[in-house]
């Protein structure tokens, strides 16, 4: 097992500062994010019915080795996994095991990559083989609801907004947004 990270000296509570970064920082945030985004550009053809969440979690793991990044679940407060695999009502957060993907499942898969010190966090839902409509539709809305999360950002935006924007949407559509 990859020990990395201690666990123990992940902060227990967001202390409420802001940091602001310079494009030294931007850049090295675009890396991190660019290497996270391949990676779920490359599992678009590795999702398929029979591949199991523990087989798509190996490879997160040595895509992100391979890439000089390291998973940052990986070891977090004692999570075991490279990435987090949430598999049709499953939310958020999932754990991959060795249970098959079957055909019209969906699957939300999550990954951290800390490269240079810098995080790139992102995920993306898949659809395995043939999809219902019904989960078809969820993905359409979903990614919705993303575009109006993201065009409700701007200088001074609070975060209120975004949530907003994006709730708004979904109710419209008749669903409902996880509350925290």
């Amino acid at each position: 097992m990859v020990t990395y990270l201690d666990a123990a000296t992940a902060p227990l509570r967001n202390t409420g500062q802001i940091r602001l970064y310079g494009e030294e920082g931007f850049a090295g945030m675009r890396k991190a994010c660019d290497l996270t985004a391949r990676c779920l550009d490359e599992l678009v053809s590795i999702v398929a019915p029979g591949v199991t969440t523990e087989t798509i979690d190996r490879f997160v793991f040595e895509f992100g080795m391979d890439h000089g990044a390291l998973p940052a679940t990986l070891n977090y407060r004692g999570y075991t996994k490279s990435s987090c695999t949430s598999i049709n009502h499953v939310v958020c957060h999932g754990i991959p095991d060795n249970k098959p993907l079957k055909d019209g499942d969906i699957v939300n898969i999550d990954v951290t990559y800390i490269l240079d010190g810098w995080h790139g966090d992102s995920s993306r839902m898949y659809p395995v083989g043939t999809i219902k409509r019904a989960a078809e539709r969820l993905l359409e809305v979903t990614h919705e609801c993303l575009m109006r999360g993201i065009a409700a950002i701007r200088p001074g935006a609070r975060t209120g907004a975004i949530g907003a924007a994006i709730q708004t949407y979904a109710e419209g559509e008749r669903c409902s947004v996880v509350r925290d």
